[in-house]
């Protein structure tokens, strides 16, 4: 018999959740290993903020497959919601990106980057709190940030099973290391196809979800996990296009840049809800009412790497996306701006 386990995301206010449902087939000719022969399937969407209940049926439509590293004779089926009438339900941001990229120009050749970090938690001994890990369970406070950042952090056995997980399913992972705050960490994916990266996001997450379950863990994509002079938590997003990576590609970053700054509310606003806790202009942010860039500034909205400004050309970062924003609309946004706005004068 053959698992399929059907993922989509949810309509929940503000910041959408990962559902699954499991489908089981008879390994025979109803599997072929081919994404556009998986049947389509139904779920309730009263249940998921995404319809009413005199009219709650939404339609699940198969658009990756994925290995299911967490059990055998498994698959994952990431798929898009869709109205039974054959439209695109309004939550489904992936279409939204689907519009933008074939209604334009395709000889951008976007790459995205994507650095998202997470901050395990476990429970605390005080009525089920939950507390970072490697925080004392009393709910006092470990030492200040200085020594975790790619150093002595705990929850590494997690983050490497996670790591593992994603290098099994085919998920385009492309590193991990431990983060700022004690119980942070991170791991980066990385894409050639903007559907493809925004995708392997996804699934990345859900996969993390499943793995703390079973250790016991809970993860947490919170902007602003812990209140104080602790890191918040982003998504940084790395992007470029063919000109960016091509000679003098530096020229055009610095336009996109420019591009980036006159837009700087319409992107926050994509960039992932309770972003404003972390934005501050402290930790390692710019403030979120603020647009600055700079070389290795790692507290500006836009950082160029050193590399890519001694080489003239490569991509540019973009630090203002929140861990818990839909990639989605992240790519949509950034390409929008980039790849078709007009340029426009800024003062930079």
């Amino acid at each position: 018999m053959i698992k399929l386990e059907y993922i989509w995301i949810d309509g929940t206010d503000k910041t959408p959740q990962l559902r699954s449902k499991t489908k089981v087939l008879e390994n025979d000719v109803n599997f072929t290993h081919n994404v556009s022969d998986l049947p389509i399937w139904g779920f309730d969407g009263s249940s998921t903020n995404q319809a009413e209940g005199s009219n709650s049926d939404c339609v699940l439509k198969p658009v990756r497959l994925y290995d299911n590293p967490l059990e055998k004779n498994s698959y994952l089926v990431l798929c898009e919601v869709w109205n039974i009438d054959d439209t695109p339900h309004k939550t489904n941001t992936r279409f939204k990106l689907y519009e933008l990229i074939n209604g334009g120009d395709k000889n951008h050749e976007p790459w995205f980057g994507f650095e998202q970090e997470y901050t395990l938690f476990k429970k605390g001994e005080f009525d089920g709190e939950l507390v970072p890990v490697g925080w004392p369970l009393d709910g006092t406070q470990p030492a200040p940030q200085g020594d975790y950042y790619c150093g002595r952090n705990k929850g590494e056995h997690i983050a490497r099973a996670h790591m593992e997980s994603c290098i099994k399913a085919g998920i385009g992972i492309t590193g991990i290391n431990s983060e700022v705050m004690l119980g942070q960490w991170e791991y980066q994916i990385f894409g050639k196809d903007p559907y493809k990266v925004t995708d392997d996001l996804w699934v990345a997450r859900w996969l993390m979800e499943k793995i703390c379950l079973r250790k016991h863990r809970v993860v947490s994509l919170e902007p602003k996990p812990v209140k104080g002079d602790w890191n918040g938590a982003g998504c940084h997003a790395n992007f470029s296009t063919k000109a960016m990576r091509g000679d003098d590609g530096g020229v055009v970053i610095h336009k996109s840049i420019t591009k980036l700054a006159t837009k700087h509310n319409e992107h926050i606003k994509v960039y992932g809800y309770g972003n404003e806790d972390r934005l501050t202009g402290k930790h390692e942010t710019c403030d979120i009412n603020t647009f600055q860039w700079g070389v290795s500034d790692r507290g500006a909205s836009i950082r160029v790497p050193w590399q890519v400004a001694k080489e003239n050309k490569g991509y540019l970062e973009d630090r203002r996306p929140s861990a818990n924003c839909d990639p989605y609309l992240v790519a949509w946004r950034m390409i929008k701006t980039i790849c078709y706005e007009e340029e426009k004068e800024y003062g930079l």
